[in-house]
């Protein structure tokens, strides 16, 4: 019995070979934008860029629509690219489109056909982002905050994150544990 649950536990680590881990590059992926039309990492991303799995059903990640409106207009200013994906396969793009509307987002949010992209990053829940630095490094992956109610955030760790690498430095810490809803991947035959 152990050791078919060994097995078992191993083939589902393998499913979700993640590339870009915390340190490592992140190499050329694409997305699909809510009309449907292919939009490439290269053409995406900038000099520090932000990628961040994002829902529409789920209550936590729609707790943070706001800050990430936030987040998005303060360092956009300072240059910061931002990549909004939805990688659930039971939201259809329509569905994200009337959301991302609904919720006055200033900024576009892509679908990741088959969680292609979501298993390269292994990102597993919504919100959660990963900062890639100018060399296209992951330097930060994590939560937004510590907290899904404003009045009790300690720690803003993803504006910490940017703040550090736009000064050139690593971020303190690199990595905080995620929560959130997770990501409803696509069923694999």
């Amino acid at each position: 019995m152990i050791r078919v649950l060994t097995v078992g536990l191993l083939l589902a680590v393998g499913a979700f070979p993640q590339d870009f881990k915390l340190g490592a590059k992140v190499s050329d992926f694409t997305l699909t934008d809510l009309q449907g039309n292919t939009a490439s990492w290269t053409n995406l991303k900038g000099g520090i860029t932000v990628v961040l799995f994002i829902a529409t059903k789920c209550p936590i990640s729609n707790g943070y629509n706001d800050r990430m409106n936030e987040l998005y207009r303060d360092y956009t200013a300072k240059g910061v690219k931002f990549v909004f994906i939805n990688a659930n396969a039971s939201e259809p793009a329509k569905e994200v489109e009337d959301h991302a509307r609904q919720h006055g987002f200033a900024f576009s949010v892509y679908k990741d056909p088959g969680n292609a992209v979501a298993d390269r990053f292994n990102a597993q829940v919504t919100p959660e982002a990963f900062v890639v630095d100018s060399s296209g490094t992951v330097r930060y992956h994590g939560y937004i905050d510590d907290s899904l109610n404003p009045a009790r955030i300690q720690k803003q760790s993803l504006r910490l994150a940017l703040d550090a690498v736009l000064t050139g430095r690593g971020p303190e810490p690199a990595e905080t544990k995620a929560f959130g809803c997770t990501i409803k991947r696509q069923k694999r035959s």
